[in-house]
């Protein structure tokens, strides 16, 4: 059996740039999920809904095992499906460093969110500034990654050096305003946080 490699495809200026936006808007989409992850003194699912839990001989999420309530504005409420994950869920909880200790009342957990010291709201603040640190990082190296890919059109000679310079301008904004979007949604989370 013959395997055919396939002719790397040579991309339009269009499409380097709506590449690039697509990547970078991803990359900002994820660090606002790890940010959901960072405890504020407001019970959020989120929270918690990605949690790993050994049941069934496999390592689930917690929000595939159980559902996730906020029955008052501190506290959240686990309520498994399988009464017998509430051991593993408590103890993915207490792995999971989210700085909660579980309260088992009967087939359900409960979480209550304790004050935050202004020490904890400030490390909390340091974790928000580190992923928006990692999601900036991204942003420059999908905009080095697009840089890379309008040398290699005006190497092949498919655009001209005009061209180029326009569509590097360009990929510049692009990059300039997700890293503002990021730095955004991170001023709001530490606003989150140190709110008391």
């Amino acid at each position: 059996m013959e395997f055919k490699i396939a002719k790397r495809d040579i991309m339009t200026i269009d499409q380097v740039i709506s590449t690039a936006s697509d990547k970078m808007s991803k990359s900002v989409a994820n660090a606002e999920r790890q940010f959901t992850g960072v405890r504020t003194t407001k019970a959020s699912p989120a929270l918690v809904e990605n949690v790993e839990v050994e049941a069934y001989g496999n390592v689930m999420k917690l929000k595939e095992v159980a559902s996730i309530t906020t029955p008052e504005p501190r506290v959240l409420m686990i309520q498994p499906w399988d009464a017998g994950v509430v051991k593993a869920i408590e103890k993915g909880i207490l792995k999971s460093n989210i700085g909660i200790t579980p309260v088992i009342n009967g087939k359900m957990i409960r979480l209550v969110m304790p004050e935050l010291s202004q020490e904890r709201r400030q490390e909390l603040v340091k974790l928000v500034n580190k992923y928006t640190e990692e999601c900036r990082v991204s942003i420059r190296q999908i905009r080095r990654e697009a840089l890379e890919s309008l040398k290699a059109l005006k190497k092949d000679s498919k655009i001209t050096e005009d061209d180029q310079a326009k569509a590097e301008k360009n990929i510049q904004k692009l990059t300039d305003d997700f890293i503002v979007k990021a730095d955004e949604k991170a001023a709001e989370k530490e606003k989150e946080i140190m709110k008391v």
